[in-house]
């Protein structure tokens, strides 16, 4: 057994499969699976290759639970169920596997360290700590990751975290008994908008050092689909963000710097490019003052912007949540 659970013998650890067309794969993960675990869900999303029949006929672990949705949920909806019928379970720590083989489940027990040592609420796992093992993630996922790195840490305000499609998670109980189910996106922008909601609730995140296996899985992401939904989706989270995070639970001097910056630039662009626009029009020179007044407004609109932009890197949370949270949760039991 691991040093990490040997720690906190008390906390009760559960691995969530979400399993669509993973036959291959499943029972080799489920094997994998080390003593640490107490319990397993396998949810079955309305797989048309019947994964959950396939696990209760060949599955010899007695930890191994099935669960089943009617219809499809995708991965977001298959690992919220697993979350909330393991913390009905009276599970501690859920951790999520991909049943496709990817993952390696020996590390579960680097996932659930830094929560059993009260350092994180959420773990997840960056394929990109090592570079030197970047050349083996086929290069579309590379950009790909590269591309959607940036766009997470802007929507959700995690500066400090990479990888942000890395579906290896782990997080305690008493803050997934707190998210917002019903809000959270149920496909494949699941893991970063659970990365969103966990900074509205002001959750500690932090990156687990991995490795990839990349074999004869396929991928359902496809590339147009980031491009537009995933983009439309983290615009949407930014907004909410910042109105969440500076103007209505907090005012802060960041909340001014925003405004000033934003009105600023957009004043500073908009004027200076009708006068702009006027001259060339006219075949005139501009007078001093409509080139000299817009110019000092976009460069003062960008340096207030990039004082918020310092601001909101250097306030990503660092104080745990979930032993706060244990007394709610407690009460919801009883």
């Amino acid at each position: 057994m691991s040093e990490a659970t040997m720690e906190a013998p008390s906390q009760q650890v559960a691995v969530v499969i979400p399993c669509y067309k993973v036959r291959r794969h499943i029972l080799g993960v489920i094997d994998a699976i080390g003593p640490e675990v107490d319990a397993i869900y396998c949810v079955d999303d309305r797989c048309p290759d019947a994964s959950g029949d396939f696990i209760e006929q060949q599955a010899r672990d007695p930890r191994v639970v099935v669960l089943r949705h009617e219809q499809n949920q995708g991965v977001g909806g298959a690992v919220m169920t697993g979350y909330q019928r393991a913390i009905a379970d009276g599970m501690s720590i859920l951790v999520k596997v991909d049943g496709d083989g990817q993952m390696d489940p020996t590390l579960v027990p680097l996932f659930i360290g830094p929560i059993l040592k009260g350092q994180a609420d959420y773990t997840k796992g960056n394929r990109f700590w090592d570079l030197s093992n970047i050349r083996r993630m086929p290069l579309v996922r590379r950009v790909g990751n590269l591309g959607l790195s940036f766009m997470t840490k802007a929507s959700t305000g995690y500066w400090d975290v990479f990888d942000p499609t890395n579906g290896y998670t782990a997080i305690h109980a008493n803050v997934a008994a707190r998210l917002p189910y019903a809000s959270i996106s149920r496909r494949y922008f699941f893991e970063t908008d659970i990365l969103f909601r966990l900074n509205i609730m002001r959750a500690v995140v932090c990156d687990v050092p991995m490795d990839a296996t990349y074999g004869d899985e396929e991928s359902n992401l496809k590339i147009g689909q980031v491009l537009t939904e995933f983009s439309y989706k983290h615009a949407r989270n930014l907004f909410k963000r910042i109105g969440y995070r500076y103007f209505l639970r907090d005012l802060s001097i960041a909340s001014f710097e925003l405004l000033a910056g934003t009105c600023l630039l957009a004043s500073g662009v908009l004027y200076g490019g009708w006068h702009w626009w006027q001259a060339l029009e006219s075949q005139q020179a501009s007078a001093v003052g409509t080139v000299v007044l817009p110019s000092i407004a976009v460069v003062s609109g960008l340096q207030f912007l990039l004082a918020f932009i310092g601001y909101d890197i250097a306030s990503v949370p660092r104080q745990v949540l979930h032993p706060l949270f244990a007394p709610f949760r407690a009460r919801r039991r009883d």
